[in-house]
C-alpha cells in the first residue's frame, strides 16, 4: 500500500514538472531574444514535457500493474 501511495507522489511530481516546462515553453515564445533562440528555447521545453509525462504515464501503469 505504501509503495502505491509513493507511485502517486512520483506521478504528480512528474506532471507538475512537466506543465512546469510547457509553462517556460510559452515563456520563451514571448523572450527577448531571436526567433532561432527562442523557438530552440521552446523545442527543448516542449521535449523535456513530454518525456515527464511519459515517465509519469509508465509509473501510472506500473502502480496499477503492482496492485493488480
Amino acid at each position: 500500500m505504501a509503495s502505491l501511495r509513493l507511485s502517486n507522489l512520483i506521478t504528480r511530481s512528474l506532471s507538475r514538472r512537466a506543465e512546469a516546462h510547457r509553462q517556460m515553453a510559452k515563456a520563451a515564445l514571448f523572450a527577448d531574444s531571436s526567433t532561432r533562440t527562442r523557438l530552440k528555447r521552446y523545442n527543448h521545453h516542449i521535449e523535456k514535457a513530454q518525456q515527464l509525462e511519459a515517465r509519469a504515464l509508465e509509473t501510472a501503469k506500473r502502480s496499477v500493474g503492482g496492485a493488480a
